[in-house]
């Protein structure tokens, strides 16, 4: 069984390999860091109004690995909301279950005197929480924890996106 795992991730690895295939993360030929990661760390994340927008902006500078000590070449504005459903509903119109979709739009700009928009994107993540009568604290804290799990999952989104397109402007001549 080993053998055989084995020999398809070999076989996988070079198909990929032939038709050019390269991760978006790869480091140059000198080991330095890579086009993405470079140009990843040059994003500001502008400030975002609500608990729900400071989770997000957190995830998405840790995501970005934004230091804050290197020269920022580019701002990216986003708007992050999340949306609940109540999914699971009594016969008596309480619902016992809610379904939340967190959303995000950014714009990534240039900072140059006319801030000029290099690309922009959406995503959106889904996850669900229990509500429970007697537990407040209980769902109050899960809550805050779907947030921030809705937040990160949407960073990650955005930060692949932020580093195929820096990979690809890169890459594309002109």
């Amino acid at each position: 069984m080993r053998q055989s795992l084995w020999l398809f991730v070999l076989s996988a690895g070079l198909l990929l390999a032939g038709c050019g295939f390269q991760p978006v993360y790869m480091p140059t030929a000198s080991g330095k860091t890579g086009v993405a990661q470079r140009e990843l760390a040059a994003v500001n994340v502008t400030l975002m109004p609500g608990r729900p927008g400071q989770l997000f902006r957190q995830a998405l500078q840790e995501a970005l690995s934004d230091d804050n000590g290197g020269a920022q070449s580019y701002d990216l504005e986003a708007s992050f909301w999340i949306s609940g459903e109540g999914i699971s509903v009594q016969p008596s119109n309480i619902a016992t279950r809610t379904r939340l979709t967190g959303n995000v739009t950014w714009t990534l700009h240039a900072r140059d005197a006319t801030r000029t928009a290099l690309t922009s994107g959406s995503g959106h993540q889904v996850d669900a929480v229990n509500l429970l009568d007697q537990q407040y604290f209980a769902v109050d804290l899960e809550n805050e924890a779907i947030q921030r799990r809705l937040a990160n999952a949407l960073a990650q989104q955005v930060a692949n996106q932020l580093a195929i397109y820096f990979r690809h402007r890169a890459q594309t001549p002109g």
